[in-house]
């Protein structure tokens, strides 16, 4: 089992990693900040740049977190955080598939997140190595995992749609 949490843990978490750096930094083809920032704006996420940023910070620490195993499970929370926001925002009106940019990939993420937030991160983690043991009980990983749900949200609750354009007037 802790082979497998490894494998899970390193792949969810630098491939996570990955997309908040797109965000973050306009790696691997991403927009960065301002380009995000961008369409997070078109979403309902103003300022775009903050939001786009605490997105990119989520990703790419959540990821990181996640894929050292370590403060275990606020790296898997970060990235279910960002996942719910993402599935309510821009792909559930898709449907479900990805190649209709449904919410396929980002609830397979946030699933995927849940089951290493509360299943902890296994014995090769950086947690286990410094004798970490915060939130091991499954208790306090749902405990944190709710607290994840409810700021994401908070989050979407917080959405506003753009102000309307103003008609020119000749003068």
């Amino acid at each position: 089992m802790d082979a497998a949490l490894v494998i899970v843990r390193v792949i969810i978490g630098l491939y996570l990693a990955a997309h908040g750096a797109q965000k973050l930094f306009g790696w691997f083809g991403g927009y960065g900040i301002k380009g995000t920032g961008g369409f997070f704006e078109s979403v309902g996420y103003r300022p775009g740049a903050l939001f786009a940023t605490l997105a990119g910070l989520g990703e790419f620490g959540g990821g990181l977190l996640t894929a050292l195993g370590l403060l275990s499970p606020i790296g898997p929370v970060l990235i279910i955080i960002v996942m719910l926001n993402a599935m309510f925002s821009v792909h559930v009106k898709h449907g479900f598939m990805a190649a209709n940019n449904g919410v396929e990939l980002p609830f397979t993420n946030a699933a995927a997140a849940l089951l290493l937030a509360i299943s902890g991160p296994g014995a090769y983690s950086i947690d286990r190595i410094i004798n970490f043991s915060g939130f091991a009980d499954p208790k306090s990983a749902w405990i944190v995992v709710g607290i994840g749900i409810v700021i994401a949200f908070l989050n979407l609750f917080a959405r506003r749609p753009a102000p309307a354009a103003q008609p020119q007037t000749q003068a």
